[in-house]
């Protein structure tokens, strides 16, 4: 049994006692929840074409249509894992922005005279500096339409758009609403539907991708749990996350998962791959796990290969650990490779999804490891499920 069916095989009690209650099940349940989260959307894509159309979407060239993918924290790298995929799809500027960012400097990010497209994530549908934003964008930028995805259809984002133009709401089902405080299953559906979203004109195109997706996530699980719970084991101080192209949103959003649930234990950052050597490098030591999320394209393929091989050839870390699709080429420059086995060529523009797991499995294991409980991982309430209410000013 690996360590993940483990846990949750435990017995109701000691998995109360241990904070594993919730956890360890949002994270199992990734890849029945995205099959429920197509079946979902599939539905409503007649209607959510009409809306992205008259946003501008497929419009006019001349018409200069910005899209941005707003959020906070995890939800902030969901629009990070989304943004080459969405720009590829629909041929319009596309910019990750942070919902804290767009707090702070409202006015520097709109032109008034350019149409615009914000999709908004939000697992509980409640952050302060989300609900913020939305509400100023309502209230005095009236050229902006409004997408919000979430998993909670009580929050308070999808209250303030109800009833009004240019608004619409993709309410998750309430099973990828994590009660845990990290974000996992939440996170990988609000990508999903960003998938679909993309595809919202080619979803034919998209249904086969999201077979081998679901294929790829049960396959990949098992091994994921038993790999990070023997690296947690080890107690690594430090750990570095890298990717390229989507990947890179990903690989912060695995970094945030380990200092999550550790609570800071194990002090994590994240990088693009070639952005690694631009001084971060400087960060890597004896005791890192170093952790590439590997493309399958194989010119971006290559300038990762070649990263491991500098951090093994230099003794920058511990242990390298590649995640990719194929193994082709990984056991001679790192010391795991983890891979799904199964067969399916899924194209990096859709692997967040996948690749992320790892990045939670660890942050599942090395939470255990270190004594706190992962559903509630911060002991001091240094941070909590939802963010609490600020001061807006």
């Amino acid at each position: 049994m690996d360590p993940l069916a483990a846990v949750l095989n435990l017995k109701s009690a000691e998995k109360a006692g241990r904070g594993l209650e919730h956890t360890p099940h949002e994270i199992a349940q990734q890849p029945a929840t995205w099959e429920a989260t197509f079946t979902q959307l599939e539905p409503q894509l007649g209607e959510l074409r009409k809306f992205l159309g008259d946003a501008g979407v497929g419009g006019s060239r001349v018409e200069k249509l910005t899209v941005f993918l707003v959020g906070a924290g995890s939800s902030d790298y969901v629009g990070r894992s989304l943004d080459l995929l969405l720009r590829n799809r629909w041929q319009c500027e596309v910019i990750p922005v942070a919902s804290t960012s767009l707090l702070t400097d409202f006015p520097d990010y709109l032109v008034p005279q350019r149409r615009s497209l914000w999709i908004s994530f939000s697992r509980s549908g409640d952050s302060p500096e989300g609900v913020a934003v939305l509400e100023r964008a309502l209230a005095e930028a009236p050229q902006v339409a409004h997408l919000l995805v979430t998993c909670n259809g009580s929050g308070r984002m999808k209250q303030a758009i109800e009833g009004r133009d240019h608004c619409r709401a993709i309410v998750l089902d309430d099973a990828t609403n994590d009660r845990g405080l990290a974000m996992t299953s939440s996170f990988t559906n609000m990508v999903l539907a960003g998938q679909m979203v993309a595809h919202a004109w080619s979803i034919e195109e998209y249904t086969p991708v999201l077979r081998s997706l679901i294929r790829a996530g049960k396959r990949l699980l098992p091994g994921a749990a038993q790999l990070a719970s023997d690296l947690a084991g080890q107690g690594f101080s430090k750990t570095c996350f890298v990717g390229s192209g989507v990947l890179t949103g990903t690989a912060m959003e695995c970094a945030l998962k380990l200092l999550e649930l550790t609570a800071g234990t194990v002090l994590t950052f994240s990088q693009s791959t070639l952005g690694l050597r631009h001084g971060p490098m400087a960060a890597l030591d004896a005791n890192t796990l170093f952790v590439s999320l590997v493309s399958s394209q194989k010119q971006r393929r290559q300038y990762e290969i070649d990263l491991l091989r500098e951090v093994g050839r230099k003794h920058l870390a511990r242990t390298r650990v590649a995640v990719a699709i194929e193994e082709e080429g990984l056991h001679e420059v790192a010391d795991h490779v983890l891979t799904p086995e199964t067969g399916d060529a899924v194209p990096d523009l859709y692997r967040p999804v996948l690749d992320v797991m790892f990045g939670q499995l660890l942050g599942l294991f090395a939470s255990l490891h270190v004594g706190l409980k992962p559903d509630t991982p911060s002991p001091g309430g240094a941070i909590s499920r939802v963010v609490p209410r600020i001061g807006i000013y």
